[in-house]
């Protein structure tokens, strides 16, 4: 039997939080090391997005790419909305790990 997999949807944002990028993936500490070092060319890279400000935890890949095309869909105010609602202080979550 394997073990479940968890997919996560999240945001990233620069120092300023100017500009929001949202993403998935079935590995968010790798993902945001990726970002965080440019390794990957394209949005964030060219923007500077390195700090994981919000995440959501599925174990269904649909729902997790349904949940980001929901986000994605929505405005830049319901993002910084969810944002601040979870981490008020826009915090590196990832600095916690």
């Amino acid at each position: 039997m394997t073990a479940d997999r968890q997919y996560y949807v999240y945001l990233m944002t620069n120092k300023n939080h100017s500009v929001l990028y949202t993403g998935v993936t079935n590995d968010l500490a790798r993902r945001v090391y990726e970002h965080k070092h440019k390794l990957v060319p394209g949005f964030t890279a060219r923007y500077g997005l390195d700090r994981l400000v919000y995440f959501e935890v599925s174990e269904d890949v649909q729902a997790a790419l349904a949940r980001e095309k929901q986000i994605k869909a929505g405005s830049r105010q319901k993002k910084i909305d969810m944002v601040h609602r979870a981490n008020r202080q826009w915090r590196d979550l990832s600095e916690d790990w």
